[in-house]
């Protein structure tokens, strides 16, 4: 079973130049959860499966942290919901900076996307 969570848009302060960490930009993060247990489906309790709002939170706490590279949040942000949700066999995320500081570029943002299997599993 796989747990999407699409086109969160979150305003943050991450980049290699000073004024990015000042300023700030728009992301766009798409996440993609890949999960065994599809226990929920019989069930219909949250408990059963990936409660997406928490999901959320994870997304929004580790974006809130200043990072030069969106790279290093796409892991902090991996590592935390492997911790925090041991049941996800495999994450696969992106993240786009809308408005990229590259002279004379007109972008639909630039980024990168990200995919990991659980380690314990």
């Amino acid at each position: 079973m796989t747990i999407l969570l699409n086109s969160i848009r979150i305003y943050a302060y991450h980049g290699v130049l000073p004024q990015e960490q000042v300023v700030g930009d728009w992301y766009t993060i798409n996440l993609r959860l890949i999960v065994t247990d599809e226990t929920a489906t019989e069930t219909d309790n949250i408990s059963d499966t990936i409660n997406y709002a928490k999901v959320f939170n994870v997304v929004k706490t580790e974006m809130s942290l200043k990072s030069k590279l969106i790279e290093h949040v796409c892991g902090r942000i991996i590592t935390r919901l492997f911790h925090q949700f041991p049941s996800i066999d495999t994450i696969s995320i992106s993240i786009v900076k809308q408005n990229p500081p590259i002279n004379g570029a007109n972008t639909g943002g630039c980024g990168i996307e990200l995919t990991k299997r659980n380690p314990k599993l």
